[in-house]
């Protein structure tokens, strides 16, 4: 069987019938903006009713911290679709990088190591010892090593711009996950509101189909007793 939508007019299933009498009042005034006839009498499809509680969401979000910015509208899409928001920065594909990029990263992490302390720590050892024990501090740089120094400072003024290099692309990485996480946890906040409406929905349902029991059983209890009486009368 199926019914008609007092809100669009198509057919639906019976079993995605909802009155409007068991939808929450801010939703029948949202309803009410596009279809000023629609009152507690009507009824409309479950699917429908989905539309209207994403609207209402996307309303409420926009009343709270006003016009909706990329992520936020990237949220409410979510839901709509029914698609996953969780992301991972660090799962990008590396033969996306630029050489350069690709050359800040290695030399920061073997800049970060314990290698290149210890490598560089034994270069400075066997080039003070060979230019003062082997070669009597005659060599090629002499003490008190000036040679050394200007490696050692060139040597650093390189590293330092090339390890911020890769220091910046990871705080935009880290940018990337807090703007992840906050678009996770508004997804998360906005479908447990839409889980509330559901469960409100399965409760006013219930309940309604158990007042209509009730009814149902009270109706027959009173024609048993009618019959009772009505048996007890014609023995008498």
């Amino acid at each position: 069987m199926k019914f008609k939508s007092d809100v669009s007019g198509k057919e639906f299933p019976q079993r995605e019938k909802v009155a409007a009498n068991l939808v929450r009042k801010p939703i029948i005034e949202l309803i009410k903006k596009e279809h000023p006839e629609f009152d507690e009498s009507c009824s409309l499809g479950i699917t429908e009713l989905n539309e209207y509680r994403e609207k209402y969401i996307a309303d409420f979000l926009q009343k709270e911290v006003g016009e909706l910015n990329a992520m936020e509208t990237k949220v409410v899409e979510s839901l709509k679709d029914k698609t996953l928001i969780a992301d991972n920065p660090d799962d990008d594909d590396v033969s996306g990088y630029t050489l350069g990029q690709r050359v800040a990263d290695k030399v920061a992490a073997f800049g970060g190591s314990w290698t290149f302390i210890i490598t560089f720590v034994a270069f400075l050892l066997g080039w003070i010892s060979v230019n003062i024990i082997v070669l009597a501090n005659k060599g090629w740089d002499p003490y008190p090593f000036i040679l050394l120094n200007l490696i050692l400072s060139c040597v650093a003024a390189l590293q330092a711009p090339v390890i911020m290099m890769s220091q910046n692309r990871q705080g935009e990485k880290d940018r990337e996950k807090a703007q992840n996480d906050y678009m996770v946890n508004l997804k998360s906040e906005l479908e447990i509101r839409m889980l509330h409406e559901k469960i409100d929905h399965l409760i006013l349902h219930q309940e309604q189909s158990l007042i209509e029991m009730q009814k149902v059983q009270l109706d027959m209890m009173n024609d048993i007793l009618s019959r009772l009486e009505k048996e007890k009368k014609d023995k008498t």
